[in-house]
């Protein structure tokens, strides 16, 4: 080999190294700056839910707490117990009446509102985005003991309204058949200002074009809407279904407040039973399964509603 080949081989084998090397430092101190958060992440979150999985297996109760180890492995009975607990079946048809109401309705009322302050109110359009979105960045638990008195058959502003109408108001949050849709009721007036911020984003996204082409061919405002901003919107509408279903599948703090799961259970939630039984009746391993029976779920639905939603998009 040639003294130049022989110098041209060494500057690239150095330059190389230095490559190497530079890369090494820029890996490790990307590390260091993540390392907070991977720590954090697989202490408080990736080693609960290994461990929640684990006791999704055994019989873990009151009495393992201080030898978890000595938790009895029962395999899958906790889950064909699931398919035998009427409670539990109680439960998931509750969480999937509130889903099945109260999803629609969230979304039809934030995209009319949306659509109403994007196109038709011009004045105090601010104040009304601040009004409609305030009740979203309130704490739930402060919301849901506010609509109890609303509520309350004695003294709520509701039933007080009503009488002034000569009309008498029911106990609505004791009645099996008016429960469930008064907290339906409370939860889309909390969630629909959500809504209603992300289809304004996506309709202010949409050409302004669109609608003067619309607009000159004849189009009134009925058939801009349909024909215009709905199709438009489809990938923000799909979004907003696939969170506001994940959402509202884990029903806990508004009958937990309000209800208790009353009256006979019409109120139980899924998450609201697997509290009862994790934290009330210690079946750790139960209420763990219950969990991961949950998480199945929101799975199995979410992923239908990319399915059947995203061809239309």
């Amino acid at each position: 080999m040639t003294v130049p080949a022989l110098a041209q081989r060494n500057v690239r084998v150095e330059t190389t190294s230095v490559a190497s090397s530079r890369r090494w430092r820029e890996d490790l101190t990307g590390w260091a700056f993540a390392a907070p958060f991977v720590v954090l992440f697989g202490l408080f979150l990736a080693l609960p839910i290994f461990a929640s999985f684990l006791l999704s297996f055994t019989s873990f109760g009151l009495r393992d707490l201080a030898n978890p180890i000595g938790a009895t492995f029962v395999g899958l009975k906790n889950y064909s117990d699931l398919l035998g607990d009427p409670k539990f079946w109680t439960s998931l048809i509750n969480t999937f009446y509130f889903v099945v109401i109260g999803v629609p309705v969230t979304l039809a009322l934030g995209l009319l509102i949306a659509n109403a302050l994007n196109r038709g109110i011009t004045r105090f359009r601010t104040a009304f985005r601040v009004g409609y979105y305030l009740p979203v960045i309130t704490s739930i638990v402060a919301i849901a003991v506010v609509w109890r008195f609303l509520l309350n058959p004695d003294y709520g502003l509701i039933n007080m309204g009503l009488a002034g109408l000569g009309i008498s108001g029911p106990a609505w949050l004791a009645d099996p058949v008016l429960a469930m849709p008064s907290i339906i009721a409370m939860a889309v007036w909390r969630n629909l200002g959500f809504a209603m911020v992300v289809f304004l984003a996506g309709m202010q996204a949409i050409p302004q074009t669109l609608y003067e082409a619309a607009s000159l061919d004849g189009a009134g405002r009925w058939q801009v809407f349909r024909y215009v901003t709905i199709p438009l919107l489809r990938p923000t509408i799909l979004f907003m279904t696939v969170i506001t279903t994940i959402g509202y599948l884990q029903l806990f703090e508004e009958p937990f407040v309000m209800t208790g799961g009353g009256p006979l259970d019409h109120t139980l939630s899924v998450t609201m039973y697997m509290y009862q039984q994790g934290f009330r009746f210690f079946h750790q391993g139960y209420a763990s399964a219950i969990a991961y029976v949950l998480f199945l779920i929101v799975a199995v639905v979410a992923f239908l509603q990319f399915k059947f939603l995203r061809s239309e998009t």
